[in-house]
């Protein structure tokens, strides 16, 4: 099952506590979280995000960053989890392949989305052979709402922000993207938003036990 969003959706709270509810009832629960940035294979992310590649998100193509990105699943699953999922193990991931089509879908023009995700699903899921997941909840927290949960993350300090985080503008095109690919790859789209205020922790995190329920 992966948890994914954009930066200041909520996903590491709401990512806790579904580990926690999971084993609550029973379920032998192997978190994951990308990008690992603890481990060498988040190196070229890294760099592309503190902007070595450049300052904006768009001086590196879609299919360049992706690659960074899926590179790092690709050493997390051979190192870390590719036993549990075998032998049957419950994967939660706080972001996936589906970051792709969220951050890197969104630097192409429209016309060329469609083939972008059959490109993104062939490349991670055939190719490089990670798994598909079951289950893909979106946390849709439009960036206007989430902007503000940033500034608190960050103490003020927006210099601290990568520059994916910096950009309103792209991440509200993220989020055009994301809702697509919702639309095209069968995710679980959940408000976390009223107006112009985040919905309440617990009645998000009851809304995903429930679409868990349904798996």
């Amino acid at each position: 099952m992966v948890l994914d969003g954009l930066d200041g959706s909520g996903k590491s709270t709401q990512f806790e506590l579904l580990r926690e509810n999971l084993e609550q009832r029973g379920h032998a629960v192997f978190p994951i979280s990308f990008p690992d940035y603890a481990e060498p294979s988040s190196a070229l992310v890294k760099m592309y995000l503190s902007g070595e590649f450049g300052t904006d998100a768009n001086s590196v193509n879609a299919y360049a960053a992706s690659s960074f990105y899926a590179v790092d699943r690709f050493a997390s699953y051979k190192k870390f989890w590719q036993k549990e999922y075998e032998a049957g193990g419950t994967i939660l991931a706080a972001r996936y392949a589906t970051s792709n089509a969220i951050h890197q879908m969104s630097k192409l023009p429209e016309a060329e989305w469609d083939g972008y995700l059959a490109w993104l699903e062939d490349y991670e899921y055939r190719l490089l052979e990670l798994p598909k997941p079951d289950l893909v909840v979106f946390l849709d927290m439009p960036p206007g709402v989430s902007q503000k949960l940033l500034s608190t993350r960050y103490g003020g300090d927006e210099s601290r922000r990568d520059i994916h985080e910096m950009n309103e503008a792209y991440l509200c095109a993220c989020r055009k993207a994301a809702l697509y690919a919702a639309g095209k790859c069968g995710w679980e789209v959940l408000p976390c938003s009223k107006g112009e205020s985040p919905r309440p922790i617990g009645e998000i995190q009851n809304d995903i036990l429930n679409l868990t329920n349904r798996m």
